[in-house]
């Protein structure tokens, strides 16, 4: 069968990373966390303390940047490289999260990293997960699937995961982030957050991660085979 391309969309914690993990081990096709080089690019900003309205030294630096991603064997999984640098934990911090959405919103931000998605897809049997994956760069993925949940369910998984290196932050804090985060990614000028109109949606405010990895396979098997298929939404 021929390799495809999987697009996975969808809100901020709402386990687009996890699903595209499990489904790209499951498939043995290469994962790329297109949000890890939103991610990464906003570090490598925040680190040269440039001006996030300073739209000539931001592109000096995306001049000089190179991502990649390299699998870890002793984490088992692959980690995003900065310029050769191993950034997967420092691009994970808070200060990170409050700032990322506002630098993918920016063009020249979004030119550069989706060149670089498009390059990392050329040998296809990719899972790529996003907010424009299958709207922008890949629109014609075989592949693509909507990720959603209710807002205040993603807030509550997205302050225990922050719990063990930021136990400061309140729920409150982390749900506000989360809102202004889906604000800005819905209503950017470039490549906004929508749902493909030929997109597989999976609400999974109330399902276990095994799942929605279930839900997924089922529905990649489906294309595989060239089975017809009926759009809709699954919760």
């Amino acid at each position: 069968m021929r390799p495809l391309i999987i697009a996975i969309d969808g809100y901020s914690s709402c386990g687009k990373s996890t699903l595209a993990r499990q489904l790209a081990s499951a498939l043995q096709y290469r994962y790329i966390d297109s949000g890890a080089m939103y991610r990464a690019i906003t570090y490598e900003l925040l680190r040269r303390k440039v001006d996030l309205h300073d739209r000539d030294a931001i592109q000096q630096v995306l001049n000089n940047i190179h991502l990649d991603f390299q699998y870890d064997p002793a984490k088992q999984r692959s980690v995003m490289l900065l310029n050769g640098e191993d950034v997967e934990l420092a691009i994970r911090s808070w200060e990170v999260s409050e700032a990322v959405s506002q630098v993918a919103a920016l063009p020249e931000v979004r030119e550069f990293a989706v060149a670089q998605q498009r390059r990392m897809g050329e040998q296809r049997a990719i899972v790529m997960d996003g907010r424009d994956i299958g709207t922008v760069v890949f629109p014609d993925a075989e592949v693509k699937i909507f990720m959603t949940a209710d807002p205040h369910i993603r807030a509550q998984r997205r302050w225990k995961e922050l719990q063990a290196t930021h136990p400061e932050i309140s729920l409150a804090e982390v749900e506000k982030n989360l809102l202004e985060r889906d604000r800005i990614d819905t209503q950017r000028t470039v490549s906004p957050l929508r749902k493909a109109a030929d997109a597989f949606v999976i609400d999974n405010s109330h399902l276990t991660e095994a799942q929605q990895l279930q839900l997924a396979l089922d529905y990649v098997r489906q294309i595989q085979h060239n089975q017809p298929i009926r759009k809709t939404t699954i919760s």
